[in-house]
């Protein structure tokens, strides 16, 4: 490609973006780099940028056909952009809806996955030595506000990585505004999403709305978030790194199990991020590390446990086990799609409360019903009864008893124990599948909307 002539303005652009680059020990100039291009004005100046300063590029577009005949002329866009440059491009057309079919994922998380799956493949294929995508400083400050908003802890307000693996973020030291003075002082010309002005997204609220309002009234709003990024990242390096060095101290692997001092825990400052710390690689969430702190100091720790997608916790007196879940011990229920073919055949049904009469329909055994909240749970999980359960039984009043004293009462053998199912929601037993239903989620008095659980 041959070399733009370059003013003062796009000369100290390029400068800032390379030593961005070599502050965050990125690849260094004359690297081949896999670029991800989507037309927009962000991705369009990376692959100008990298090309000026001497990367080998391989460019890199994705059609997932979500916007008709704008996403055809996006990618035909990238491809005029591309021969114009002399920058090879691969496109991969992506089948979107068949993916969130397959994995239950959202849109937005299938097109992701998709994105970076394809990505590294390239990447290992071509031989490149990084993914460079367009994040920019105000995609940056976006993020730290939706985390915040969302709730999150220093990981979350550190915002984007610059680097994370092999994917390289090098225009995160700019704004959109300069990106865009820069295409135009270079007379190239992107394209634009007409979904990004369309304000039905979290995202793009805070872009279009939100944004702009605080920058009206706090002119220095961007520059100021920028340098407390720019300092939270550091110090979440940092932290990271103590973390790494004191979790090694408090948790031992053995066999499959990965084993947690909780007293190492409890004299430690700051207990429940270092427990969340250790815990998180294994799927479990913040809410249920603070549920399984709260537990392992309270009277009835022993032997309570808890699951996180491929992983179980148990408390053992001193220390909380975790081990992979092996079999069908653990089943995840969607209240949307329960699966009729898993073992405990399963069904949900949604119930109109003014015609349907539930001391004729429920037996609190084999058929329960639950009012409309247990919808809003964010783990709905069925599982087998173990040692030290514990529920409050329908008709008892909120006072709580041990599973297996129910099976006492019931004169279960061993093996009918260990075969029964319990309905778990949000950590908490609502259901002994076939023999008792629980006072949580109870159906409210008057019309409305409940929800019938039954098994065959």
């Amino acid at each position: 490609m041959a070399a733009r002539p370059q003013n003062d303005e796009t000369a100290l652009f390029l400068n800032r973006i390379k030593g961005y680059m070599a502050t965050h020990h990125m690849p260094q100039q004359g690297c081949k780099v896999l670029v991800a291009l989507s037309g927009g004005a962000d991705s369009v100046a990376l692959l100008h940028v990298l090309l000026q300063l001497g990367y080998e590029c391989v460019a890199a577009h994705c059609n997932f056909h979500l916007r008709g005949d704008e996403s055809m002329r996006d990618e035909r866009f990238t491809r005029t952009l591309c021969q114009q440059l002399g920058t090879r491009l691969e496109v991969r057309h992506f089948d979107v809806p068949a993916r969130m079919a397959t994995d239950g994922s959202s849109l937005e998380m299938a097109c992701r996955d998709l994105r970076y799956e394809w990505f590294e493949d390239l990447r290992r294929n071509e031989n490149c030595k990084a993914i460079a995508v367009a994040h920019h400083r105000d995609d940056n400050i976006e993020t730290l506000l939706l985390n915040l908003l969302r709730g999150t802890g220093i990981t979350g307000v550190a915002g984007i990585k610059p680097v994370n693996g092999h994917i390289v973020r090098p225009m995160l030291c700019v704004s959109r505004n300069e990106i865009e003075s820069y295409l135009a002082a270079i007379g190239q010309s992107f394209i634009v999403d007409s979904t990004n002005t369309q304000n039905d997204a979290y995202r793009n609220r805070l872009r279009n709305i939100i944004l702009p309002t605080i920058r009206q009234y706090f002119p220095t709003a961007d520059a100021g978030l920028a340098r407390s990024l720019r300092d939270l990242l550091s110090c979440n390096e940092l932290y990271e790194s103590l973390l790494s060095k004191r979790i090694a101290e408090i948790v031992t692997t053995s066999n499959d199990c990965t084993i947690i001092d909780i007293k190492a825990i409890n004299n430690e400052p700051g207990a429940t991020a270092l427990l969340f710390a250790a815990m998180r690689q294994f799927g479990f969430n913040s809410t249920q590390v603070t549920e399984i702190f709260e537990s392992f100091n309270s009277d009835r720790a022993a032997g309570k446990h808890f699951y996180a997608g491929t992983h179980r916790a148990d408390i053992d007196r001193d220390k909380i086990i975790i081990a992979p879940i092996v079999g069908q011990e653990y089943i995840t229920i969607d209240m949307c799609a329960p699966d009729e073919n898993n073992p405990i055949g399963l069904k949900i049904s949604k119930i109109d409360l003014s015609n349907f009469n539930i001391a004729r329909v429920c037996d609190g055994r084999h058929k329960v019903c639950f009012g409309r909240d247990i919808a809003h749970c964010k783990h709905l999980i069925a599982r087998h009864w173990q040692d030290g359960d514990r529920f409050k039984p329908f008709g008892m009043h909120g006072r709580s008893r041990l599973v297996s004293d129910l099976f006492t009462d019931l004169k279960l053998s061993e093996a009918e124990k260990r075969r029964a199912w319990l309905l778990e929601a949000d950590g908490e037993v609502v259901w002994v599948m076939g023999y008792r239903s629980s006072e949580a989620f109870r159906v409210a008095p008057g019309n409305g909307i409940a929800y019938l659980f039954s098994i065959e």
